[in-house]
């Protein structure tokens, strides 16, 4: 069995428990500049390349300020994750709001704060421009969903004709010329076609579909296209024995379409878009918990005390997360648990009949690739809190984030009640 090194040890987590309990997610400084670096390098041959982090992946100021430091701007899905983006000093087009179903008021304060306002549905043309007033911003975006089956030689695919957002190609033209008739002079492409790819072929699939239907939607339209987003779908190898995604040959393969497509179109001047979160974070964050209870009935099972709280993927849809049990890294596989946490639903357990080492009560456990959409996806169901964020700095460093939620973070929001004084807070 394949495995993964934790950018932690024992010791380290350890010390760091004396100040703050399990469980907290932790973020390793060090690998998301390092990620961040390589990203930009390997767009660097386009002069209008930005990365914009998707804010819902890791919402975090502190991560954050380190990516808008490195040049990063935000992909926004929310009126609040504008307001952040907005908090760590991001204006203007250094923002992009890609929503749908979108209230009024998020699309009123997108055009207010100035971020580029990526349109998810034809409707929404008449909608924003209700909303504004009767004029529209002079660029917008549009996204695109050409339908149909989305499929690799390597046997990933995924199903845009199923998916709820987007244009389809009819009305990704009538929609252009629409917003070229209302003003608008620089338009965007978008797309999202497949999720957590670990292949270097997406991104280069992707953008040739991109650029072709750019190409056209300019010969028919006259539009004056500026930018292509790629959007994000580049993964991260969740299981061991996956071959990570390597960004330079992705960039490079980017680039091979450009020129091939966008070039002899005289559509080289068109800056290139991302908006990665998974990519941009989710090796570079673990959920550290410790083990409080073993159970042998059926099964064998670990308790630990986190729960779906503070990692959801694996309870939501099944998804893989490799555990590593501290100071038993070399120790040989030979039991089989369930990772359980302790909430009132069976399908809280972070790993299912998983081989590990033999685990005894007060081990840690680091539960890998939790950086993004790990502690952005937690709730309060059995009116669990959610833990810590902790910040791993380059110089060995710990800094604290956000703190862990207390009892009276949870009751905050009811009403001034007789209730709310009676509680022993």
């Amino acid at each position: 069995m394949m495995t993964k090194k934790p950018f932690v040890t024992k010791e380290q987590i350890t010390e760091i428990a004396k100040t703050y309990p399990t469980p907290f997610h932790i973020y390793d400084e060090k690998g998301i500049r390092e990620n961040a670096k390589a990203v930009l390098e390997a767009f660097s041959w386009n002069p209008g390349f930005k990365e914009y982090f998707a804010v819902k992946a890791t919402p975090n100021p502190y991560i954050m300020s380190i990516l808008r430091e490195l040049g990063c701007g935000f992909d926004c899905a929310s009126k609040t994750e504008l307001m952040l983006s907005g908090a760590v000093g991001a204006t203007g087009h250094e923002m992009m709001f890609s929503s749908n179903d979108t209230p009024a008021e998020e699309y009123a304060y997108a055009a207010k704060v100035g971020a580029i306002i990526n349109l998810d549905d034809i409707t929404h043309i008449p909608f924003v421009e209700e909303i504004l007033g009767g004029k529209l911003p002079e660029t917008m975006s549009c996204r695109y969903n050409p339908g149909g089956v989305f499929q690799m030689s390597n046997g990933i695919m995924d199903n845009p004709g199923d998916a709820k957002y987007g244009f389809t190609t009819e009305q990704m033209e009538e929609g252009f010329k629409i917003l070229v008739s209302k003003g608008v002079k620089n338009l965007g492409i978008h797309a999202f076609l497949a999720s957590n790819t670990v292949t270097n072929e997406y991104y280069p699939k992707l953008a040739a579909i991109l650029f072709k239907e750019a190409v056209a939607l300019k010969e028919k339209t006259g539009a004056n296209i500026t930018f292509i987003n790629l959007s994000g779908g580049v993964g991260v190898p969740y299981r061991p024995d996956q071959t990570p995604n390597d960004i330079r040959v992705i960039g490079e393969g980017v680039r091979k379409a450009y020129e091939e497509i966008l070039v002899p179109a005289g559509m080289g001047n068109v800056s290139i878009f991302t908006e990665m979160g998974r990519f941009m974070l989710a090796p570079y964050g673990a959920l550290v918990t410790k083990a409080i209870h073993e159970k042998h009935t059926h099964k064998e099972y670990i308790g630990v005390d986190a729960c779906a709280v503070n990692l959801m993927r694996p309870a939501i849809y099944g998804a893989y997360h490799h555990i590593t049990v501290l100071g038993k890294e070399n120790a040989p596989l030979d039991h089989v648990y369930d990772v359980t946490g302790s909430l009132c639903e069976n399908c809280d357990k972070f790993a299912i009949d998983r081989e590990l080492p033999e685990i005894e009560m007060g081990d840690y456990l680091v539960i890998h690739e939790t950086g993004a959409h790990g502690y952005s996806m937690g709730y309060n169901y059995n009116g669990k809190l959610k833990s810590a964020e902790l910040l791993l700095k380059e110089d060995g460093s710990v800094q604290k984030i956000r703190r862990a939620e207390t009892p009276a973070d949870y009751f905050a929001t009811l009403d001034e009640t007789p209730f709310y004084s009676k509680m022993d807070l």
